[in-house]
């Protein structure tokens, strides 16, 4: 179990819970299971129960997904006229597996980023 650790940069805690390490020390799992926070690092011990990710990762998650789905479907549909159960087919899928990869991922930074702003319980105090 690691004693002293340094700070981290935002950016670094955010890249680290990006990819569902801790923060803190980038070495232990953020998630026990799909999105479900480990109650503390099982490497530095990092409390992580104290997270208030709540709905900011589902908003972002769709905002990201809007962003790289929309544009390729407008490109699809000037470029071939495909008909609409074909933008079905290629699409919903899409979708599905673009929210489903990056919802974890978001939530990881979010948390990442309130640990390293010693936000909601992280600090040591209250809210």
């Amino acid at each position: 179990m690691h004693t002293t650790l340094m700070p981290t940069t935002l950016w670094n805690a955010m890249r680290r819970g990006f990819f569902q390490r801790c923060p803190r020390c980038g070495q232990g799992r953020l998630f026990g299971s799909f999105v479900k926070v480990n109650h503390d690092c099982p490497s530095c011990g990092l409390e992580l129960h104290h997270h208030r990710a709540d709905d900011a990762p589902p908003y972002f998650t769709i905002l990201i997904v809007g962003h790289i789905v929309v544009p390729l479907l407008l490109m699809m549909e000037q470029r071939w006229q495909p008909e609409t159960w074909v933008h079905m087919v290629v699409w919903l899928p899409a979708i599905l597996a673009l929210s489903l990869w990056f919802l974890p991922r978001v939530k990881g930074a979010l948390i990442g980023l309130q640990w390293q702003q010693g936000m909601h319980g992280f600090g040591g105090h209250v809210d």
